[in-house]
């Protein structure tokens, strides 16, 4: 059964960024058996957790009690600069994990690019869990190494030199995460979205998107549906 929250602590929406339907309270149940998270076959319990477009998980500075792992829709984790220039570290789909920090507070925010349910793993229950259990210990290194995994590739993917390039890898990357199906990307993101994770201008995604629709590498048959025509073509800008 859902318990609806309105206690600030649980999802802060950040001003002028979620639509009225976004305002509602996030709901939170305890996870039931088969809702379980499973790293190196350790089972994992947590909570359950339904944040609306727009929201809040939680902000850089707040004090780190749970991580957690994306059970439906898509999250980003970002940094606001003092210019007010926002930097987004990366987004997290289906079964992924984010929020694990090497300190007590977290460095980056945690957003909902689109509704989504997460489920949260206290730490504190992640402690008494790994007392003396080697499986546990195991686990916890498993969800850190995806979690550096991700970190480098978004490294290798700033690199690049130009904006075709690394717009043409973030498609294949996201077509290679289970986001693309039958040779066409579902985008949760907004075109400044994409821009913030890529350090470029939004005019300069918009503008090369339209030029990879001109040389018919890929279609646009909506802002947020990419069916990719030509993989090989875009491999070979990426490179």
């Amino acid at each position: 059964m859902h318990t609806a929250f309105a206690s600030a602590d649980i999802a802060r929406p950040r001003t002028g960024t979620l639509s009225t339907t976004a305002n509602a309270a996030v709901s939170i149940r305890p996870v039931t058996a088969d809702a379980r998270g499973e790293a190196a076959g350790t089972p994992l319990a947590g909570q359950v957790l339904t944040f609306a477009e727009g929201s809040e998980i939680y902000c850089e500075g707040d004090e780190v009690r749970s991580f957690y792992k994306v059970v439906s829709g898509t999250v980003r984790t970002c940094k606001f600069l003092s210019d007010g220039r926002r930097q987004i570290d990366g987004f997290h789909g289906e079964g992924e994990i984010f929020g694990l920090e090497s300190g007590s507070e977290h460095r980056l925010s945690a957003e909902a690019v689109s509704d989504c349910t997460v489920i949260a793993y206290r730490w504190r229950g992640f402690a008494a869990l790994g007392n003396g259990d080697g499986a546990a210990a195991q686990a916890v290194f498993q969800l850190a190494m995806q979690c550096l995994e991700r970190a480098q590739e978004h490294s290798l993917l700033l690199g690049r030199r130009s904006a075709a390039q690394k717009l043409a890898a973030f498609l294949i990357n996201l077509a290679g995460r289970g986001n693309g199906k039958g040779g066409s990307v579902d985008l949760a993101m907004t075109r400044q979205d994409i821009a913030d994770y890529l350090g470029l201008t939004i005019e300069t995604v918009s503008r090369t998107l339209s030029q990879f629709e001109r040389d018919r590498v890929i279609a646009l048959p909506s802002a947020r549906h990419v069916v990719l025509r030509n993989r090989a073509a875009l491999e070979a800008c990426a490179d």
